[in-house]
């Protein structure tokens, strides 16, 4: 009787060990020290609807491979639309992710970059969206691209 007593005094130990092993794992592995999400909410969801005609004189350099134009008055600071080649386009938010949305934190285009002028001077690729110079959590918000004929293209969110 004894014995028994004792066997089940371990199972329960057990049990009791495992599900205190099991809790420990779970909230240690839901906490993060680095959590980059964290820092990437300077930009909101600012409404973009704009129409790129490349037969109009603003937008004919984006019949060049590598060539980009930028538009005001979309998303959080205008947006950069550029051509990566074989018909294909790209088109980010002209304002650096990883800073809040001021004058210096938008975009200047130089050659296929996007180069921030605040003081860390955060530079992008216009091809991929990531930072190039600076390792940074925040690759630039990128909006869908569209053929709708004529050669015309729209650009949402």
């Amino acid at each position: 009787m004894q014995r028994l007593f004792c066997c089940k005094l371990h199972h329960n130990f057990m049990r009791m060990k495992y599900l205190f092993l099991s809790i420990i794992l779970i909230i240690l592995s839901s906490c993060s020290k680095s959590d980059s999400s964290n820092n990437c909410n300077f930009l909101v969801n600012a409404g973009v609807n704009a129409s790129v005609n490349l037969n109009l004189p603003e937008f004919s350099q984006l019949q060049f491979t590598s060539s980009s134009v930028y538009i005001p008055n979309q998303g959080n600071g205008g947006i950069i639309v550029i051509n990566t080649g074989g018909g294909n386009f790209r088109a980010w938010d002209a304002t650096d992710p990883n800073h809040m949305v001021s004058n210096c934190s938008i975009l200047e285009i130089v050659g296929a970059e996007g180069i921030c002028g605040c003081e860390d001077a955060n530079t992008y690729s216009l091809f991929s969206g990531q930072s190039l110079n600076n390792p940074q959590p925040c690759g630039l918000k990128e909006y869908r691209v569209s053929s709708i004929g004529n050669n015309t293209y729209s650009i949402t969110n």
